[in-house]
């Protein structure tokens, strides 16, 4: 789905429903020139679009891969007056949306990770285990929803995505539990199983939800969202032109170990690894956050999201862009396939 149209030039960056996380930040890094063509590969509610096409004459590329963000997103890009244009994609695929846009690079890519307020805040889309909806968590609508995952997954494959992805600690009593339970019948909505997550996991007065961790890890796991990030860093790597900017925040700590691991890599010289040490390394890009930016407490409070927050930056070099090698990035965890057939 694409959505690009003239319109009127103003675009009000405070009629933006929802303000991103560490936005000054990103923009400061992301260093928007006038003429500029920028990726928005996550864009939600547009509050990173409508920051960079306040500054000067530059254009979006708007990505998202739920058809509900770009929906919304239709009176922003009638504001821009031609300048915004809206693509249904994974951000994994933002090199191929540039390309079929006529932009054979671009001047900067943002990717604002996990999942938005928008989703969790209806009820239907099933995300929240605070809001009684059907289990389903998809982010684009299509493959299999969590209710086939719950359903379909074995006990032991079931632990390990819940440990992994949302480094639940009671993981293997989330399982069994999740086990017991669908023998009886069907866990087909959020309260079925946020119930049985609550009565294994035991948490403290004023802290997280008992089933935020498994919940996390089941949306995590459906969306294939490590293996998309993987993905889509590498295509920013191939996309983005001589001084580029690439900027990311993550609000969970095995995204940002992704962006961390990728950027070091990518900017290291000197050998290849020891499986390839006839390989000369040559940055291809220049890290610009030593350590990651989080949010001060300002924000925190006006926004408690942004407590996990972390923003890393980096500008494009010269280089060559290196070889696909997403799988050296990713957790070791069954595919969305297997784990489908493991019952």
């Amino acid at each position: 789905m694409m959505m690009g149209r003239d319109g009127a030039t103003a675009v009000d960056v405070g009629l933006a429903r929802h303000v991103p996380v560490l936005l000054h930040s990103a923009m400061e890094y992301l260093n928007v020139r006038d003429g500029g063509v920028y990726i928005d590969a996550t864009f939600g509610a547009g509050g990173y679009s409508r920051a960079i096409l306040a500054v000067g004459n530059a254009r979006v590329i708007g990505i998202d891969r739920d058809r509900d963000a770009i929906a919304h997103g239709a009176d922003l890009v009638q504001a821009s007056g031609g300048r915004l244009t809206l693509v249904q994609a994974c951000f994994s695929e933002l090199e191929d949306v540039a390309h079929k846009l006529g932009h054979e690079t671009v001047d900067g890519v943002v990717l604002d990770l996990g999942v938005s307020s928008m989703q969790l805040d209806e009820a239907a889309r099933g995300f929240s285990f605070r809001l009684d909806g059907p289990l389903d968590m998809r982010m684009g609508g299509d493959g299999p929803s969590a209710a086939d995952l719950v359903a379909r997954a074995s006990e032991r494959d079931l632990a390990f995505i819940i440990a992994t992805l949302g480094e639940e600690r009671h993981a293997r009593a989330v399982a069994r539990a999740i086990a017991a339970a669908r023998k009886q019948a069907s866990i087909t909505t959020t309260r079925e199983l946020s119930d049985i997550v609550t009565r294994v996991v035991h948490v403290r007065p004023n802290t997280i939800h008992p089933a935020t961790r498994t919940f996390q890890a089941l949306r995590i796991f459906v969306n294939e969202e490590l293996t998309e990030l993987a993905a889509g860093l590498m295509a920013a790597e191939r996309i983005l032109k001589p001084s580029g900017r690439l900027v990311a925040v993550a609000f969970h700590s095995l995204e940002d170990r992704i962006v961390k691991t990728f950027l070091a890599e990518r900017s290291r010289t000197g050998g290849g690894s020891r499986h390839h040490p006839e390989i000369e390394h040559v940055p291809t890009f220049r890290v610009l956050t030593k350590r990651p930016l989080v949010a001060e407490m300002p924000e925190v409070a006006a926004n408690p999201r942004a407590r996990s927050a972390k923003l890393r930056a980096a500008e494009r070099g010269d280089a060559a862009p290196r070889g696909h090698d997403a799988a050296s990035l990713l957790p070791r965890l069954p595919s969305l396939a297997e784990a489908m057939k493991a019952r």
